[in-house]
């Protein structure tokens, strides 16, 4: 008979940030739980608010089915003396496992015989487990901070002030620190603040909404969704999209309302994009824009309680925003006074990194490395290149940037526009920070991009350096994120470069900085670089063709994606399987190869001849399309090796007694693996 659990954990404010993953760590938990309880159940459901988290197991099992547990022992000939007599290791064994000595199993497994204990374990009402289980999960939900309270042995991300448990309507009886597990739950704090009964999850939801409660996070967002679009349209405009404020909005709230304001037009004379910023970061305002994609003199705020006086709270909200706008235009106004030119000297007074130096030092260094790119990639935009990546880092030092650090950039495109730098030059000054996250928009043009790679290269290179490398806890610097931009923006370009010669150039430059050997530092970061890669192509192409084709080589990586497309596409060719065999057998046999050319004269065998002479129709055709990228042409010629590669090794021994033959098969072996060698290591394909 299956049942329904319930359990809501009611808090202070929980940050809104920590929440979804919250949702989904609570539902790994009782997964992990269950499973290991050996309970049934039919789904899982996670729910959130500022004020509560909420977890659903439906067609939860009332009772554990019966097991047979089997411990695996020492090995039969420990448990057992020669005489068949059980030893002290068997006696140990069965007297840990609570069985009888007599009642041990012999069980052949892949490593031989062991003995085992076989016990019947029968199942327990799961209404008796969920005690110890709940207040389990409670305290594994692993958030980013956490607090105890009182002096209670317990942490979460804030105090709780309540729980519900229920188990097919009954109460769960447990404590988490001070709180007893109840039937009670509670309404919204400032509109429906008392308690009210719950039953089970559908009357919850019941309640919760006549309490002014919402608690599931994807109706609080189409709710909200709705709201501001309707309301943008009410002031003859439309919503600005921000998918990430609204997500951050949606777990702010308990119960949406949406209202909607003003602010003077003379602020539209500050760029836009710092408009926004104040409204989004500072105020979570939603903004609203024309037909035309202009910004206009509106904002939308959600709040988390219903008004009797929505003016009030509008003119609230537009005094605070009115006094960030004015702090945004004096900076403006005063900034604008000094051209981006000369504050390029006042990053001689910023410490970018204490053993890495100030950002003027690291703005030199990169810019050399971009100087250099750009006399390679695109020497047309060299001189552009040089004065990007020379201003780029001057906004730094501006009040603006100083108050919104989020507009860093966009304020150097901005003042280098109103100074008369070349558009060109200023929007590369804007996208040298792009991409900004995994997946982000990338710069639209070889200036942008070339010091943008230029300047994540030093900060990657720099920081490996100094020994500030990424953990698994921790990426202070957003490496990952740099070196994941570099690979996005490389591959986009198209650009066709050595990751090896680029590393070590930025190295070089760093040297008077590094407190390692300079070999070792390019080695780590070559390997960084290789990590970030297989994985971003591992989620576009099948793994084995990644490692397969990486395995190679991954210095180019236009090359290297080009051979990983190529390969994964091969794999579907009727005689891949087939010469995939054959391939893993000539490179096992050959190993390090044979440096010396073939003699026919030494063949004793037609099949050496035939495989010969096919490698030989094909050698010249395939090095040209693998000189030309062309790598699935090349592999389809190497396809036509299948047969004659298979007649070889069934008709010839290859490790031949008369030294000459033999060395002369292997020859022949060597050469027709290092044909396919540049393209795909074949020992690494399923």
């Amino acid at each position: 008979m299956s049942k329904e659990l319930f359990l809501e954990i009611g808090t202070e404010e929980i940050p809104a940030g920590f929440l979804p993953k919250a949702m989904a760590d609570m539902k790994s938990l009782i997964t992990k739980e269950l499973e290991q309880a050996r309970i049934p159940y039919d789904g899982i459901k996670t729910l959130a608010t500022p004020r509560r988290l909420v977890l659903v197991v439906t067609g939860l099992s009332a009772e554990q089915p019966d097991a047979e547990l089997t411990a695996l022992g020492p090995a039969k000939n420990v448990a057992f003396g020669p005489d068949g007599n059980p030893t002290k290791a068997a006696h140990g064994f069965a007297r840990g496992q609570g069985v009888d000595v007599a009642s041990l199993q012999i069980i052949t497994t892949e490593k031989g015989e062991y003995v085992a204990a076989v016990k019947k374990e029968t199942g327990r009402p799961t209404v008796e487990l969920l005690p110890a289980i709940l207040p389990r999960l409670m305290g594994n939900i692993p958030f980013k901070k956490s607090m105890h309270w009182g002096d209670f042995d317990v942490r979460f991300a804030r105090p709780i002030h309540w729980i519900v448990a229920l188990f097919d309507g009954n109460l769960v009886p447990f404590s988490f620190g001070p709180i007893r597990s109840g039937t009670l739950s509670r309404g919204h704090r400032f509109m429906a603040d008392r308690t009210f009964p719950v039953q089970d999850f559908s009357h919850y939801l019941e309640e919760c909404r006549s309490h002014f409660v919402i608690p599931d996070p994807q109706e609080r967002k189409e709710i909200i969704l709705r709201e501001i679009e309707l309301s943008a349209l009410a002031a003859g405009g439309r919503l600005l999209p921000d998918d990430g404020l609204l997500d951050e909005v949606t777990y702010l709230v308990e119960y949406p309302s949406v209202v909607r304001g003003t602010f003077a037009a003379e602020f539209l004379e500050v760029p836009k994009e710092v408009l926004i910023t104040s409204m989004r970061s500072h105020q979570r305002y939603f903004s609203i824009v024309d037909s035309d994609g202009k910004l206009m003199p509106g904002f939308i705020t959600v709040n988390n309680t219903l008004t009797e006086n929505p003016d009030v709270v509008v003119k609230g909200n537009e005094r605070v925003l009115r006094a960030r706008l004015s702090d945004a235009r004096f900076f403006f106004e005063e900034d604008k006074k000094i051209p981006l030119a000369q504050r390029v000297e006042s990053l001689k007074s910023v410490v970018y990194q204490q053993k890495l130096g100030t950002s003027f030092e690291k703005m030199e260094r990169f810019r050399t490395i971009a100087l250099a790119l750009a006399e390679q990639l695109a020497p047309a935009v060299a001189p552009q290149v040089s004065r990007a990546a020379w201003l780029c880092k001057a906004d730094l030092v501006t009040g603006m940037v100083g108050e919104f650090p989020e507009v860093q950039g966009i304020m150097g495109r901005e003042y280098a526009l109103l100074q008369g730098e070349a558009v060109e030059v200023a929007q590369a000054i804007a996208e040298h920070y792009l991409p900004n996250q995994a997946g982000g928009v990338l710069p639209t043009s070889d200036i942008g991009a070339i010091v943008s790679m230029a300047d994540k290269l030093d900060s990657i290179c720099g920081c490996f350096g100094v020994g500030l490398i990424p953990t698994g806890a921790a990426d202070p610097y957003a490496l990952r994120r740099a070196a994941l931009g570099i690979i996005a923006i490389i591959l986009n370009q198209g650009y066709r470069l050595s990751l090896t010669d680029l590393i070590h150039r930025s190295l070089t430059l760093l040297e008077p900085k590094l407190t390692r050997p300079k070999e070792e530092i390019a080695a780590e970061v070559r390997e960084f670089f290789r990590g970030r890669f297989v994985n971003l192509q591992s989620g576009e192409f099948v793994g084995d063709a990644v490692e397969a084709a990486v395995a190679v080589g991954c210095d180019d990586l236009v090359d290297t994606k080009a051979r990983i497309a190529a390969v994964a596409q091969f794999k579907s060719h009727p005689d891949f399987q087939a010469l995939a065999v054959g391939f893993k057998r000539a490179a096992n046999i050959v190993k390090e190869g044979v440096d010396s050319p073939v003699n026919q004269a030494l063949f004793t065998d037609p099949a050496e001849g035939e495989l010969c002479r096919a490698f030989a129709g094909v050698k010249s055709s395939v090095e040209e399309k693998v000189a030309a990228h062309s790598y699935l042409e090349a592999l389809t010629l190497i396809a036509t090796l299948r047969g004659p590669i298979d007649t070889f090794f069934e008709k010839v021994m290859v490790m031949a007694e008369e030294q000459a033959v033999r060395a002369n098969r292997l020859a022949l072996l060597t050469a027709i693996v290092r044909l396919v060698g540049g393209i795909v290591d074949f020992g690494r394909l399923g």
